[in-house]
């Protein structure tokens, strides 16, 4: 199985950034300890803060790897491209989200990803990322 994680703006800063909402793990951190806990799936990860990075490495997955988990972090209320392009390509998407956006601002609340991802994962902190792996096991 062949998961890629994509991450979305200021995300690469996690650990440092806002970590009473975030917490202080780093990124690279909880994903070194997701391989170790899942050796037999090939996981990869890739993080930008362009739009046009993010939809180029989602049309290059959409059609070789087996599930997607995406957190477009503020591209995830703002980028009709982003959207279209999972609507685009066939590898299922589970949308991630570290906070509890539904918490947060009004305008956090508008998800150009939701209409087109097979699920959503929201307000589990990084444990998030792990949930949304699960989906894509079989029993």
């Amino acid at each position: 199985m062949k998961i890629v994680i994509i991450n979305g703006p200021n995300l690469n800063l996690l650990g440092k950034r806002e970590p009473d909402i975030y917490g202080s793990l780093t990124f690279e951190t909880y994903f070194d300890q997701l391989k170790e806990k899942y050796p037999k799936i090939e996981l990869e990860y890739f993080q930008s803060n362009i739009e046009g990075e993010i939809i180029d490495k989602l049309h290059e997955a959409g059609f070789s790897f087996d599930g997607i988990l995406l957190n477009a972090a503020a591209y995830t209320h703002t980028s009709v491209g982003i959207g279209d392009a999972i609507k685009s390509i066939q590898t299922p998407v589970v949308e991630v989200h570290i906070s509890n956006v539904y918490q947060r601002e009004e305008f956090r609340h508008q998800s150009f990803i939701s209409p087109n991802a097979s699920g959503i994962i929201v307000g589990f902190g990084l444990k998030g990322y792990e949930l949304a792996l699960l989906s894509f096991l079989k029993d």
